[in-house]
C-alpha cells in the first residue's frame, strides 16, 4: 500500500477546505445589505428607477439594497467614487448615458468608464419629452420651431446640469432644430422642472419618468416625444420625428457597474436578481406606467452592456465636440 507523506496529505486537505469555503462564500453572498449608488438626486428619473428595482432585488437577494446618492460633476462623482470602491461585491453603480459622453465631456476625468468597471447588465431605457411652459404661444412643434428661430437666442432650455441627459438632448435638440436656445444649467431635474412650472424657463427635455406626471396633470405643454415610433403612454403625442425632425431618436438607456476585479460569482447573482426584478407585475407595470421600455434579452448582461457602452461612446464623441461644450 501506497503511504504520502503527511505535509502532502495536509496541503490536500487545506486545498479542499478553501475551496469549499469559496464555494460557500458564493453561495451564501449576500451577507450584509449592497449598496446601489445613484449619481443624482433622490426624486430623480434615474433615482426613481433605482429605487423601484432595489425593492424587488431586495426580496430576491435576502438582503437591503441600500441607494446612495452622490451627486456632482454630471454623474462623474459618483462614478469615481464606484471605481475606486473595495471590488468585493457591495457596491454597484446605476448609470445611464452619462457613462458614454464622459470622456467626451470632461476634458480631465479621473477614471476611465470602458476600463475601470465591471459590467452587470443594462436595465431600463427610457424614452425623452420635450416639454413646454404652460403659457408658451407655440401649440405644437412645428409652431415651436419657428417660434424658437424668431426669437432668436431669447427662447431658454433648462437642464440638470452639464452631462446630464437632459443637457445632452438639449445639444442635440439645438443641432436638429437649427436654432440658437439659450442653455440653462440647474443643480438637478427637479430644481429644472421647478423653474418650468414656475415660468422662469421654456423649455425642458427630460425622461417621461421626470415629465410624465406633469404632463398627465396638464401642468407643462407637451411638445413631442424623442422616440422612433409613438409611445404606449403617451399614444396621442407624435414623435419629433412625424413633426419634421428627420431621424431624431435620443433614449436614455440605465446600466449597472461593478468596481473592476469585482467577483464574478456576486455579479451573476446580482445580475440574477436585476433580471428577476425586471419580471416583477409590479415593478413591470411602474415602468410602463412612467413610458420606461425594458431592453431585449440580450441587453440584459455583462457582455451585452460592454457592447452598448463601448458603441455609444462612440456615437456621442463627435456630438459633443460639435456643439463646443465642455467642462474641466
Amino acid at each position: 500500500m501506497t503511504s504520502f507523506p503527511r505535509t502532502v496529505i495536509s496541503l490536500a486537505c487545506l486545498s479542499l477546505g478553501l475551496l469549499g469555503a469559496g464555494l460557500a462564500a458564493a453561495d451564501s453572498y449576500p451577507t450584509k445589505p449592497i449598496t446601489l449608488v445613484v449619481p443624482y438626486s433622490a426624486g430623480g428619473p434615474t433615482d426613481v428607477v433605482a429605487r423601484t428595482l432595489a425593492a424587488a432585488m431586495g426580496r430576491t437577494l435576502g438582503q437591503t439594497v441600500i441607494v446612495e446618492n452622490k451627486l456632482g460633476a454630471g454623474g462623474t462623482i459618483a462614478a469615481a467614487h464606484t471605481a475606486r470602491a473595495k471590488p468585493d461585491g457591495y457596491t454597484f453603480l446605476i448609470h445611464h448615458n452619462g457613462m458614454a459622453t464622459a470622456p467626451a465631456l470632461y476634458r480631465k476625468l479621473n477614471y476611465k468608464p470602458l476600463a475601470d468597471f465591471d459590467y452587470v447588465s443594462q436595465v431600463i431605457d427610457v424614452p425623452m419629452t420635450v416639454v413646454g411652459r404652460k403659457d408658451l404661444p407655440a401649440k405644437d412643434f412645428r409652431e415651436l420651431q419657428a417660434y424658437a428661430k424668431a426669437q432668436g437666442n431669447k427662447l431658454n432650455l433648462a437642464h440638470a446640469g452639464l452631462g446630464a441627459v437632459s443637457h445632452l438632448c438639449g445639444m442635440l435638440l439645438t443641432q436638429a432644430m437649427g436654432v440658437d436656445l439659450t442653455s440653462v444649467p440647474f443643480q438637478g431635474t427637479g430644481p429644472a422642472m421647478n423653474a418650468l412650472l414656475g415660468g422662469q424657463v421654456d423649455l425642458l427635455c427630460d425622461q417621461t419618468t421626470s415629465t410624465t406626471p406633469f404632463i398627465k396633470a396638464n401642468s407643462v405643454k407637451l411638445y413631442g416625444v424623442t422616440t422612433a415610433s409613438r409611445l404606449k403612454s403617451l399614444p396621442a403625442t407624435p414623435t419629433l420625428a412625424e413633426q419634421g425632425l428627420a431621424g431624431f431618436q435620443l433614449v436614455v438607456w440605465h446600466g449597472i457597474y461593478a468596481p473592476k476585479n469585482t467577483p464574478k460569482e456576486a455579479i451573476d447573482r446580482f445580475g440574477t436578481a436585476l433580471r428577476t426584478a425586471l419580471k416583477d407585475p409590479e415593478v413591470a407595470k411602474r415602468m410602463a406606467d412612467l413610458g420606461a421600455i425594458i431592453p431585449a434579452d440580450d441587453k440584459l448582461s455583462p457582455q451585452g452592456l460592454q457592447t452598448w457602452l463601448e458603441q455609444e461612446t462612440q456615437r456621442y464623441a463627435p456630438v459633443i465636440k460639435a456643439a463646443g461644450q465642455f467642462a474641466d
